[in-house]
């Protein structure tokens, strides 16, 4: 009997108090997002690691966070060294990177990352997908409901030499992307639940956003079913995979 690998998240950073209070942090909701389909690891980036084997994994999430890559500590070149060789030496791995985990995979693969030259993008949003988009294992789950919840200050304004875009909008030429086969970046967070959306524009005011902008979003909000069932389409295709 083969033994069951995990799907390793990688914790990138922690959400406000106030949100993880009520509604746990970034690990729990991917996990909740994953299914039951695999086992799960959690693995904290920012505290070194370390880092597994690459032939003990059935895939990897790679977590949001509210640092920005620009920063480029050392945790995160360390783990963008692990990514690189998780993508050229794995190829059998599924990888899915959300929001800074999109952003950092893409720059770890070639990309730009960089400030959005519109500010900030919250709330819920309306996607273009693509033809290649339309057509993808992942992103085809919202080809007939391309909403999906954004928090983010920075974009991957050049997406990796060879990868392919599969949305974008107004705000972001690179919305998600698919690098090869196996390997996706997604500006959104499939994670999100509309209470959750909700919990981070109350936080954001002041921090980023008036009230006035708070109580213009805060109606447009509402459940992204489609985009949350990416993360259960990733876990399935990891078990493919591996079976």
């Amino acid at each position: 009997m083969n033994q069951i690998k995990p799907i390793a998240i990688i914790k990138t950073g922690s959400t406000f108090p106030q949100i993880s209070a009520h509604y746990g942090d970034f690990e729990a909701w991917i996990h909740q997002g994953l299914g039951s389909v695999t086992d799960v690891m959690v693995i904290d980036a920012e505290q070194g690691g370390p880092f597994p084997a690459l032939s003990e994994l059935a895939g990897v999430v790679i977590a949001g966070s509210h640092a920005m890559v620009t920063d480029q500590a050392p945790w995160m070149r360390t783990l963008m060294r692990w990514l690189y060789t998780l993508v050229h030496e794995a190829v059998q791995v599924p990888v899915l990177g959300l929001c800074f985990g999109h952003q950092l995979l893409a720059h770890a693969l070639g990309g730009e990352v960089a400030d959005n030259p519109m500010g900030l993008e919250v709330g819920t949003i309306a996607l273009r997908l693509t033809g290649a988009g339309r057509q993808d294992a992942l992103l085809g789950a919202i080809a007939g409901h391309p909403w999906a919840q954004v928090v983010h200050r920075q974009s991957v304004l050049t997406p990796p030499p060879g990868a392919m875009v599969l949305a974008s909008n107004g705000h972001d030429a690179c919305q998600a992307f698919r690098y090869g086969e196996r390997v996706w970046g997604v500006q959104f967070h499939p994670e999100f639940s509309a209470d959750v959306m909700r919990a981070y524009l109350q936080a954001l005011r002041g921090e980023g956003l008036t009230q006035q902008q708070v109580d213009s979003h805060l109606p447009e909000v509402r459940e992204c079913d489609d985009a949350r069932t990416i993360l259960n389409r990733f876990a399935l295709l990891t078990a493919a995979q591996v079976a």
